[in-house]
């Protein structure tokens, strides 16, 4: 898949079936949901996996719809995990990920950004078999764990982030000067 992350993935909503014929009239629809980076590629991947689950393929088949699926709740951060498989040059692997994210799409790119860091994954080798939004209880890596108000034991903890080296700024134009006399205090407790 060329390019497959470069404008970032995006999940899609691709309903096909096996074009009707006289000895079946009506054949049964299939609805599958993928991350692509364009309706094209969705369609494509859609074909990919219904030749593999099916007896179906792109010549003897139609594609009802397709549609993009959006983030309900953009604005709040999630807990997300992701359930995948990949092949790497010893074979294939199942793994599961945990990212926090605002959006699932953003959870992807990073997942697919980490995979080709840490596994030298390519995307055509890596299949999303299942996404979910988890609660704080639920999350099991380190790298998410340490932003939730709940630690490993199940003990609840305060989460702090720190602002150590501020620098007031002056409220208007003419306040502001290029030198000062004395030192700027950037520790505000």
């Amino acid at each position: 898949m060329p390019h497959m992350t470069r404008g970032g993935m995006k999940l899609y909503q691709v309903v096909g079936r096996k074009a009707p014929t006289e000895a079946e009239p009506e054949p049964p629809a299939y609805r599958m949901k993928l991350f692509a980076p364009n309706p094209v590629i969705a369609k494509s991947r859609f074909w990919y996996f219904m030749h593999q689950y099916r007896n179906m393929k792109k010549t003897t088949g139609e594609i009802l719809d397709v549609n993009e699926i959006r983030e309900q709740d953009p604005c709040n951060i999630k807990n997300y995990g992701l359930w995948l498989r990949y092949d790497s040059r010893s074979g294939t692997h199942n793994m599961y990920r945990e990212y926090r994210a605002l959006k699932l799409n953003d959870a992807v790119d990073a997942m697919y950004s980490e995979m080709a860091g840490r596994h030298r994954a390519r995307p055509r080798s890596i299949q999303i078999i299942r996404t979910g939004i988890l609660e704080s209880k639920d999350a099991k890596r380190v790298n998410v764990m340490q932003y939730l108000d709940v630690d490993p034991e199940g003990n609840t903890k305060s989460v702090k982030f720190p602002l150590p080296h501020r620098i007031q700024r002056a409220p208007k134009k003419s306040l502001r000067s290029t030198f000062k006399a004395s030192r700027p205090n950037t520790h505000f407790n």
